[in-house]
Parts: C-alpha cells; structure tokens; sequence
C-alpha cells in the first residue's frame, strides 16, 4: 500500500518522540522511520512555545559531524516544522 506523508524531503523537522526530542533536515522517510541529518538531541526545550516560536531552547545536544538519526515512527508522538536554523552548537 503506498502511503501518502505530509513531510517533504528536506524539510526542516523538530520531533517529540515518548522520551526525547529531536531536530533535523529530513532525508528519508519510510513505512517504518524518519531519517534525519544535522540532528540534535534536545535535553531541554524550556518553555514549549518559546523554544518553538522563538528557537529558545535550554539543552542542545548535536550529533557529531552533521549526524545522521533514525527515529522509529512507533516512537513518535508529534512532529511539527522547524522554522529556524538548525541548532547545531552544544547548549
């Protein structure tokens, strides 16, 4: 059954999964995950709005080197654009 996805490739993402955060540029997704490259780990959002509408986020953990992540889909509670810069300094 093809699936029809609301995210393009290339689309700037942040992801509440059930125990953290993610940003990244979507590179692949699938049935199964997204794939995302220049992705942090975010320890912190501090407050949610803020960090959204502002980019005011307490905790940043980049993965090394422009890092590529999988995040399962099983995992996912929401994804909404990104619409900043990437965070990619450690905070």
């Amino acid at each position: 059954m093809k699936q029809k996805h609301a995210w393009e490739i290339g689309d700037k993402l942040f992801i509440r999964t059930v125990t953290n955060y993610f940003t990244g540029e979507l590179v692949e997704q699938t049935e199964d995950s997204f794939w995302l490259k220049n992705a942090s780990w975010i320890a912190d959002t501090g407050r949610f709005h803020a960090a959204l509408a502002n980019n005011a986020l307490d905790e940043i953990e980049p993965y090394p080197g422009g890092g590529v992540v999988e995040i399962m889909r099983t995992a996912i509670i929401d994804i909404t654009l990104w619409k900043h810069e990437l965070p990619l300094e450690v905070k």
